[in-house]
């Protein structure tokens, strides 16, 4: 039962069917809602509106969902660029456990003998480190060359060379890596707990796309959902070994 929004429509003097009425829905729709279903946006704030109240007065979970999503956002830059160096270098410095990266060839930071160092550092360390690249022959390598007006044999190169950078990392016991095929909706660089996740838009090439910094607080909160994503490329990749 939803007695917050039971005592706002006493409060108000309202029933359920003049609620409908003003909002044009069924008053079993209205019903649902004071049995504890909760109503699409336009109709929360539809309702808070009425009855002069605040959404988060009526439904506590919403706010209390909106506040554990700030708590998880730590930065947002406009493009991957704008992200300073040393934010890649303090993140994967900060990890005790685990580092994952999961990118088509993430060339930005493979050409960084900098952070190639610190990785292989972090491994022998006993910080578990996965990285995910993208097989150079895979069409959704191809595709995505196409997309970003750079062709298709641009990208795939771009794999291959990121594989040969990366791939010096393989032979140390902490680390992995492995080439998947699957359509790449957002580069994930992760530390930990803490994750820079590059969003990736058609036609825009992944510098120039938005990264957000995020922290995970919960396990249902946002950055569980890119964690269960990494998990699931992670699952169907195929392990790469180097040549001997």
């Amino acid at each position: 039962m939803n007695d917050n929004l039971r005592h706002a429509l006493n409060n108000a003097r309202l029933q359920p069917v003049d609620v409908a009425a003003q909002l044009a829905v069924d008053p079993k729709t209205v019903s649902r809602w004071l049995q504890g279903r909760t109503p699409h946006p336009r109709h929360r704030w539809a309702v808070a509106d009425l009855l002069h109240v605040d959404e988060a007065d009526l439904w506590p979970a919403i706010s209390r969902q909106r506040r554990a999503f700030c708590d998880e956002v730590q930065a947002l830059y406009p493009h991957r660029w704008a992200v300073p160096q040393s934010a890649w270098r303090l993140l994967f410095q900060s990890a005790t456990r685990e580092i994952g990266i999961l990118t088509y060839s993430g060339l930005f930071l493979a050409e960084d003998t900098g952070i190639i160092r610190l990785l292989a550092r972090q491994a022998r360390a006993g910080v578990k480190l996965r990285i995910l690249l993208g097989d150079a022959d895979a069409p959704q390598i191809a595709a995505r060359g196409i997309e970003e007006g750079i062709g298709a044999g641009v990208m795939a190169a771009r794999a291959r060379n990121a594989l040969l950078l990366y791939g010096m990392l393989s032979d140390i016991d902490q680390a992995e890596i492995r080439l998947h095929r699957t359509v790449l909706y957002n580069s994930i660089y992760r530390a930990d707990d803490d994750l820079l996740v590059n969003t990736h838009a058609y036609g825009t090439p992944a510098a120039e796309a938005p990264v957000i910094h995020l922290r995970a607080a919960e396990p249902a909160a946002a950055a569980a959902t890119y964690l269960a994503s990494f998990e699931g490329v992670w699952a169907t990749a195929t392990p790469y070994t180097s040549p001997t």
